[in-house]
């Protein structure tokens, strides 16, 4: 089972945030981030990512900041690791 990276988006601004991203997913070729660009459509193209897919990665539609989307993101994706023991098994709950 493959692992989601998602940095944490604490101290970062929008742009050093998503060119981590990029950076960490340079295979699926995100749009690299600018100034003016729309973070929803950033996130779209993550949640496009088939590891992304299968966290559920949250609806960026749903939050009016990017940090926000971000941080829930990390939180969905680290929900998800808490529930496999590494293995891609469920642990029993």
């Amino acid at each position: 089972m493959a692992l989601a990276l998602v940095y944490d988006p604490r101290y970062h601004t929008f742009e050093s945030w998503a060119s981590l991203m990029c950076e960490g997913y340079a295979a699926q070729n995100l749009q690299i981030p600018t100034a003016d660009m729309n973070w929803q459509d950033f996130a779209v193209g993550i949640r496009g990512i088939d590891l992304f897919t299968n966290e559920q990665a949250p609806n960026p539609y749903l939050f009016e900041n990017w940090e926000d989307w971000a941080t829930a993101l990390v939180n969905q994706v680290n929900a998800n690791i808490d529930q496999t023991n590494g293995n891609g098994n469920t642990n029993a709950v």
